[in-house]
Formats: structure tokens, C-alpha cells, sequence
């Protein structure tokens, strides 16, 4: 149980090993339909975002084709059965292979990751209009029926309700007349809603068929989803899952950045606060799990990765620079209770929780992502913040310990990979210098949050601000403002570009 019997790498993890798993995880690609392989077909997220970020490595063609797949599969996942067309949301997964029916429970961890991967498309697309209306379709959803009154989320909902997986979200023909009247004979061929039905008892989960810009029949789904809410709804699970709430937190602030819109932003912040604050015990530590009433169940390696990367996903959105001091302690935590700094092993339980006969490492990426992958990919972001030797030095180790397992099958580590890519490339650094409340400082850094890659830095500092808790000296020095307007520096590494007034001229490739 303890040996891992592995034959030694013959070559350092880098851009190689981040192209042979974007090959291996492409030849899965299902060129029809999207998505990766036969039924049943899950979103698989995971591959989703570390396939973006293998785009910066791969060779023009190959990128080209790995593009237009990408937006192709979020197209397909969006207008078909996977995707509520009615109440926003992404379900669990389908049962066949062209995303027409699906197992009907959504978890909350499947909304947070798309959330990043829809605002990532969208950032990186010249003509993301079609892609963003599934965001922010998907956060009203949040909104409506998976927000706690402490501003967390839901785990979950049921697939099920009287006792009928579905029966909440399937439609007849007839049922469509008595809601629409004379729009219901155009609706039900827009969505595929036939007299025999797509899913059982002549009753259809509605497909966006006709795929018409989504303004088209909005009216009609809202008056349809009046009508479903008169239904009885399936269970929530109500508890708040630090893991997963990390994962929401993230999609909102990375779409608040994207969309420029302020209320996803908040939304993000109150639920962090929750987690930072309720869902710690005496001393600080995370726990996993809240019902409502009392937070239990210490935190595993998972919670504290995402809520590391929520932490610095909230900061670079705007949220407060007080989340970087919220970061640099789940790193802390990491490093002191999940870690074995001599081996670069990471750890599923902490080192003071209750003995088990076996201590289980955090295993390849599944549903969610790979709890090892994912708290390296925070460490790097913040090593480079820092400019800490400590977190550089185990990142580095860590990945190291992984090598034999990347040479061997690199495709079953996507997160872990985006931590590799991340390094090979270096993160960027963006400095505002301005006043903070003033509009040529916020108009740059909303530019510099929009065209740099989510897991680049932006800070703003006040002119003259030399120190900033958690942030190197050496991003801060030097700045200043050029003939008193609000001045951006786009930085990686130790080379800096020209200081930028003009929004426009602030892009993401400033420096090499």
C-alpha cells in the first residue's frame, strides 16, 4: 500500500510532456458532438481547462484545431440536454453520446469548473457572444436555487423528485400548449419536443435544436420555468462543501473579470468570507463540511487547494488584497500538514488527523480535480508572488515526484500539467500604479484582468506604494506613475515592459 514502484524519468516534466497529454487527451475528442468518448459522456472539466491552457504550447495548426474543438464542445454541452435551457445549470452528465439525456442531478462542483472554462473560451475568443449568455444563465441558477442564506452554496441537487428521476425537467407536447398557447408549436420544434418524446412516457428533455440566438424565445422559457416551479422540486443537499464552494468562488470571479460585471464579484467575496470565516475552527484550521448550523469534518487536501486558488482568483479580480494573506496561510496549511517536504509527497488527510492504517495521497484528476495538481497550481501562482524561495523549491520537488507517472501517462494529471505549464512559461505580473478609485487605474487594471491568462497576477498599488503583504519588493519597486496619470507594468520574470497608460496598449504579450 505504501510502495510506489516506479521506473525513473528519463526527462524533467515541461512543454513536451504538456503536448504529449494535449495528443493523448485529443484522441478521445469526439469530433461530432464534443466532449470526449462514447455514452455515458461526462463534461470532464478537468481536460476542458488544461486543454486551454495547452494552447500556448502547441504548434499553429494543432492549437487551431484544439480551439475550435474547445468552443465546439461548450456550444454543444450548452444548446443540447446536458445544459438546463430553461433554468440555467449544467446536469451531471449524459447517457448518450450526443448530450441529448441526461442523469438530472447538478453538482455544484461541475457549475464552478465550467464557470472558469466558459469565462477562459470567452476571454480568449474574438467573438464570444454565444458562449457567455451559458455563464450568466448558469450563475442566475446559482442564485436562484443552490445559495444558502450565508451566502455559501449547495452541494447538490437530486436527479429525482416524486420518486421519478426527470420528472421535473420533461415536457409534453401538451404541457408546452398550455403554457405558450400559440408560441408552443414553434417552441417544440425549437427544442425538439415530438409527440413521442426523447426521454420516457412520451416526455422530452428539451434540446435547443433550432439553435437561434438565445434572445430568441426567452419570453417562452421564462413562462415555462413559472410553470415548472408550480412542480415539486427535487432535494437539495443542502451543506456547504469548502471544496467545492472554492470551485464557484473561482468560476465567479474569473467571470466577473471577463464580463466586467461587479455582482458576481460580491457574490464570490460573500461566499468566501463564509468559508474563511464559519467553516474554521478556533486555531484557523479548515474544515470540510457545514450543515447549516456547525461546521465539521476536518479539511482535506482538496479544500484547502481550491479555496487557495479562490483566494487568488478573488484578489486578482479585485475582490481585496487581503485575500493574498488568506492564500499565503491555506499554502502554509498545505505545506505544514498535508506535505512531506522531503519527498514532495502531498496528502488527501492531514498529518493531525485521526491515524488510519493507510495514508491516502491525492490521486489522478476525476470529476474534479486532482487535490496534489491542483494545490501545486496555487503554489506556483503564489511562489512567483512572493518570490518565495520555500514554495518554489517544494513545487519543484513535488512535480518532480511525479515525473515517472507524467512520462507514463501524462493525460490522467491535466491540473497537475496546467502547474507545469504555468512554470515552464513563467506567470505574469501585472502593477497598476494609480489611485485605486480613480478611472484610468481601474479602466487598466480591468484590461490587465481581461487579456492576461487567469493565473497571471494583477496588483494595483498607490503611487509611491513600495511594500505590499505577500507581493516580492521587487514587482514594486521602481514603479511609479509617468507624468501623473495611472501607469500599468506588464512583468515576467525579471524583464518589465515600457510603462503603459492607454488600456488599449496593455496586452497580454507585453514582454516575451
Amino acid at each position: 500500500l505504501t510502495d510506489r514502484p516506479e521506473a525513473p524519468p528519463t526527462h524533467s516534466p515541461g512543454p513536451d510532456t504538456v503536448r504529449a497529454a494535449a495528443t493523448l487527451i485529443m484522441r478521445g475528442a469526439d469530433p461530432a458532438h464534443g466532449g470526449f468518448g462514447k455514452a455515458p459522456k461526462f463534461p470532464t472539466p478537468t481536460n476542458l481547462e488544461f486543454l486551454v491552457a495547452a494552447l500556448d504550447f502547441l504548434e499553429p495548426r494543432q492549437a487551431a484545431e484544439c480551439a475550435q474543438f474547445l468552443t465546439h464542445t461548450a456550444r454543444e454541452m450548452a444548446r443540447r440536454g446536458l445544459y438546463d435551457q430553461l433554468g440555467g445549470g449544467f446536469h451531471r452528465y449524459c447517457v448518450d453520446a450526443s448530450w441529448t439525456i441526461p442523469h438530472f442531478e447538478k453538482m455544484l462542483y461541475d457549475q464552478g469548473q465550467l464557470l472558469s472554462f466558459y469565462a477562459e473560451l470567452v476571454r480568449r475568443s474574438h467573438d464570444g457572444k454565444d458562449l457567455v449568455w451559458p455563464i450568466r444563465e448558469t450563475v442566475d441558477y446559482l442564485r436562484r436555487e443552490m445559495r444558502a442564506p450565508d451566502g455559501a452554496w449547495h452541494a447538490s441537487q437530486d436527479a429525482d423528485s416524486e420518486g421519478v428521476e426527470g420528472r421535473y425537467f420533461v415536457w409534453t407536447p401538451d404541457e408546452i400548449r398550455d403554457a405558450l398557447g400559440d408560441e408552443a408549436e414553434a417552441f417544440c420544434t425549437a427544442y425538439g419536443v415530438r409527440a413521442a418524446g426523447n426521454f420516457e412516457d412520451g416526455r422530452s428533455q428539451l434540446v435547443d435544436e433550432a439553435r437561434e440566438p438565445r434572445e430568441r424565445f426567452e419570453a417562452a422559457r421564462a413562462r415555462l420555468l413559472e410553470v415548472r416551479h408550480q412542480r415539486i422540486p427535487p432535494a437539495t443537499d443542502e451543506k456547504r462543501v469548502a471544496a467545492w464552494n472554492g470551485y464557484v468562488i473561482s468560476g465567479l470571479a474569473r467571470a466577473a473579470s471577463v464580463l466586467d460585471d461587479a455582482s458576481m464579484l460580491s457574490d464570490a467575496t460573500t461566499a468566501a468570507d463564509f468559508v474563511l470565516t464559519s467553516m474554521r475552527d478556533e486555531t484557523g484550521r479548515l474544515y470540510r463540511i457545514h450543515d447549516g448550523r456547525r461546521a465539521r469534518q476536518p479539511g482535506f487536501l482538496d479544500d484547502h487547494a481550491s479555496m487557495l486558488s479562490a483566494c487568488l482568483d478573488l484578489q486578482r479580480a479585485g475582490a481585496g488584497e487581503r485575500f493574498l494573506l488568506e492564500a499565503r496561510h491555506l499554502a502554509e496549511e498545505i505545506l505544514d500538514r498535508f506535505a512531506d517536504r522531503e519527498t514532495g509527497v502531498l496528502y488527501l488527510t492531514p498529518s493531525d488527523a485521526a491515524p488510519l492504517i493507510h495514508r491516502p495521497r491525492a490521486e489522478h484528476d476525476g470529476a474534479t480535480p486532482d487535490a496534489a495538481g491542483l494545490a501545486l497550481l496555487g503554489l506556483t501562482r503564489l511562489a512567483a508572488l512572493s518570490e518565495s524561495d520555500e514554495l518554489a523549491s517544494f513545487v519543484e520537488l513535488a512535480i518532480g515526484e511525479h515525473a515517472g507517472a507524467l512520462e507514463r501517462m501524462p493525460h490522467a494529471f491535466p491540473t497537475l500539467l496546467r502547474a507545469v505549464a504555468l512554470r515552464s512559461r513563467g506567470p505574469a505580473v501585472a502593477v497598476i500604479v494609480g489611485e485605486p478609485d480613480g478611472q484610468e487605474t481601474r479602466a487598466l487594471a480591468a484590461r490587465a484582468r481581461t487579456v492576461l491568462r487567469p493565473e497571471d497576477a494583477v496588483i494595483v498599488i498607490h503611487p509611491g506604494q513600495n511594500e505590499m503583504e505577500g507581493v516580492a519588493t521587487s514587482w514594486l519597486m521602481g514603479r511609479e506613475t509617468i507624468d501623473g496619470r495611472a501607469t500599468a507594468f506588464v512583468c515576467r520574470g525579471r524583464t518589465c515592459s515600457l510603462p503603459v497608460h492607454e488600456p488599449a496598449a496593455l496586452v497580454a504579450d507585453l514582454v516575451p
